[in-house]
């Protein structure tokens, strides 16, 4: 069972791709320079599909404990 919709898994494929080109670039217009690290590609493609309206799992936060 697929863990993205199609659409998002197309995204990333598409992300990927780019990534292995070398012509994948961080931050908000490309100024953050190249993306180096496979797992920061992958996160790149679900932002993307998730701006798209591609059904993909929110976002992990770390869960405040209360004392």
């Amino acid at each position: 069972m697929a863990k993205y919709s199609k659409k998002a898994q197309e995204k990333i494929g598409e992300v990927m791709h780019e990534f292995k080109e070398g012509k994948l670039k961080s931050g908000p217009g490309g100024k953050g320079g190249k993306v180096k690290s496979r797992k920061q590609a992958i996160a790149i493609g679900l932002s993307e599909a998730r701006e798209a309206g591609a059904k993909v799992p929110e976002k992990k936060t770390e869960k405040k404990t209360e004392k």
